[in-house]
């Protein structure tokens, strides 16, 4: 067990997810106690966590609302890191993007991002924790000749690692350890269903982007901030 992050509390959004469920076992398996925000009244059935004892499931949380956001954050006792999974994609030809489209990328993506990054800086400095903070941005957020196609989701990448470096720039004088990755694909159940001709062994596995933000989140980074890291795997 790796002892630095053992006791540790540690939000990870979009934890019942496919990547979140990864990132949660490899967090318990470091010694993490888990808080999970979920927008349902009841975890997924799919969530292997429910039943253990260092995994804080908090259900009805709209990562999109400042309110529920804070108070969420608000519950998390003696936070040391936190980590924004939650997100989602959309793809479609730029001239049939409705403007209500554009929004909601902007929202699931970068709002929510905003809002838990502002919630978990406000919870540091007010405990004087030197912690970390690990966003999702995408090779397209990085690449945008990457975004054909995916010009709304290629925009909200765009600004989760916006964000990101300029937070890290920020609080570097605070202890605050600002970081991102950047998947390509990422080798889950349901882009194996949306792309079932692809060459699956060109992604990124669930285990491989968990250890990297394992280690972002760890106090082992001792000085890892503003970085924003290319997982593409052989893509």
């Amino acid at each position: 067990m790796t002892e630095t992050l053992q006791g540790k509390h540690i939000v990870v959004t979009g934890g019942t997810g496919a990547l979140g469920a990864a990132v949660v076992g490899k967090l318990l398996a470091d010694g993490a106690i888990c808080h999970v925000p979920n927008a349902h009244a009841a975890a997924p059935t799919h969530f292997p966590f429910t039943a253990d004892d260092r995994v804080r499931l908090a259900h009805n949380v709209d990562l999109a609302d400042p309110a529920k956001v804070d108070a969420f954050y608000d519950s998390v006792p003696d936070l040391w890191a936190s980590i924004h999974l939650a997100g989602g994609f959309a793809g479609a030809p730029v001239e049939k993007i409705e403007s209500a489209s554009f929004a909601e990328m902007m929202d699931t993506n970068a709002r929510t991002a905003f809002l838990c990054c502002r919630a978990a800086v406000r919870s540091m400095l007010g405990s004087a924790t030197a912690g970390r903070i690990v966003n999702v941005t995408a090779r397209a957020g990085l690449d945008p000749r990457r975004g054909a196609g995916m010009v709304a989701y290629a925009a909200s990448k765009a600004a989760v690692a916006a964000m990101t470096v300029a937070m890290a720039e920020e609080l570097k004088h605070k202890g605050i350890l600002v970081n991102a990755i950047a998947p390509s694909t990422l080798d889950t159940p349901a882009n194996r269903a949306d792309m079932p001709d692809a060459d699956v062994t060109k992604w990124v596995s669930l285990e491989a982007a968990a250890e990297a933000i394992a280690y972002l989140a760890s106090p082992a980074n001792l000085a890892m901030s503003g970085t924003l890291v290319p997982l593409y795997g052989r893509a």
